[in-house]
């Protein structure tokens, strides 16, 4: 391990009595140690403390490179800390971690639940929305919370999820001599003097969350009718097969429902349009899921913006596919990236019915039929066939 010069320790409400031995000899030695203001009063450094700058910047400490620093954190510092923003620069010979449980562990022990059981969240600088794809009926979360007011945001946003029967229970300053908790219901919440460090705990209500399954209704997406209906979304996420961190490619994309899908299962979206209004509606569902940390909408001609997006490992093309944009994607995609494309023009048929021939992979032709009122009765209402290619390049 040679010497590291910067050491990441993890610290909790107990203060100097929760951390251990090597923890305490990590600290003692500093000459120079950052942390909150909260964090430097705990482990009473006087002198040799720094708080972050704000912004936070990790240059601070990397300008300190060579000398003898410490850092201290909330719990475990790589879980939802600054120890993985820290290091992200760093030889790891460079540093040492010493973590403390952390608030999560703290909740979970506390209130008796497994931690394999439930999903942990940092909501620290995250929307709210981001909780929306992890939701399920009665699941169990646990929330790291921006400040005293957060816990009553997360208990409005709860209810306009229809989960307004959420338990939640706050939890101030875990660990220490000062720590408390409370249940309240997201529909009732009333508390207001909340301190800081605060977490949630949310016992979830039965029939909340979204489906798993591929194909969410059409009115969970904003959109001007110009959508992959959900039963060809269904077909065509099973046919571009979301893999965990695959970035996905979606060149006309509508209102985006596609890239949704596939980030919500685990993936990366850059979503192409050119028409602005359909870009806002993109944006607007980008929010209202909270992938702004997955997805990304490129207004403008798909086939003049693609050459400075980063690779896909998967391409959908869900309106338009002409020769020369196929022929871009074949001298600009590696080797391994696979291509779905769906057309409904007899053009666009005839496209794709040559592109299978010259480069293989799958050619289906599909089409849905929905009831609808016929006089008195009722009758089968076709949409368009849709002929849809998909290919291994």
């Amino acid at each position: 391990m040679g010497d590291p010069w910067l050491s990441i320790i993890g610290l909790n409400e107990d203060s100097l009595d929760g951390l251990s031995p090597a923890s305490r000899a990590a600290l003692d030695s500093a000459d120079i140690v950052f942390g909150g203001p909260r964090h430097l009063d705990l482990a009473k450094v006087g002198q040799r403390g720094r708080a972050w700058p704000v912004p936070f910047s990790t240059g601070p400490v990397l300008a300190l490179r060579g000398q003898r620093v410490a850092v201290l954190a909330s719990g475990d510092p790589f879980w939802h800390g600054a120890g993985g923003s820290l290091v992200r620069d760093m030889d790891r010979r460079e540093w040492r971690a010493f973590p403390a449980p952390s608030t999560f562990t703290l909740a979970a022990s506390v209130l008796g639940w497994r931690m394999e059981d439930i999903t942990c969240h940092g909501l620290h600088a995250a929307p709210l929305a981001r909780l929306r794809g992890v939701m399920s009926p009665l699941g169990r979360m646990i929330c790291l919370m921006r400040d005293k007011d957060a816990p009553a945001e997360l208990a409005d946003w709860l209810c306009t999820q229809g989960a307004g029967k959420a338990t939640l229970t706050v939890m101030e300053r875990l660990g220490g001599p000062h720590e408390r908790l409370r249940d309240v219901t997201a529909d009732a919440f009333d508390l207001t003097d909340i301190a800081a460090p605060v977490a949630v705990a949310v016992t979830l209500p039965a029939n909340v969350g979204l489906p798993k399954a591929s194909g969410l209704p059409d009115d969970c997406f904003a959109h001007d009718g110009q959508i992959t209906k959900q039963p060809v979304r269904a077909l065509t996420l099973s046919a571009l097969a979301p893999r965990k961190d695959a970035l996905l490619w979606d060149i006309g994309a509508g209102s985006g429902s596609i890239s949704v899908e596939w980030c919500l299962a685990g993936g990366q979206a850059i979503s192409f349009e050119q028409h602005p209004a359909r870009i806002a509606n993109i944006t607007r569902n980008i929010a209202d899921f909270g992938l702004l940390h997955k997805m990304t909408a490129v207004e403008g001609i798909a086939a003049d913006q693609i050459p400075n997006q980063p690779l896909p490992d998967v391409v959908f093309i869900g309106g338009g596919a002409r020769k020369p944009l196929l022929e871009t994607l074949y001298g600009l995609l590696p080797s391994g990236t696979r291509l779905v494309v769906n057309g409904v023009t007899l053009e666009t048929e005839a496209l794709l019915a040559q592109a299978h021939a010259d480069k293989g992979g799958t050619l289906m032709r599909f089409e849905v039929a929905q009831a609808t009122p016929l006089g008195p009765m009722r009758g089968w209402t076709a949409s368009r066939p849709i002929v849809q290619w998909s290919v291994t390049l």
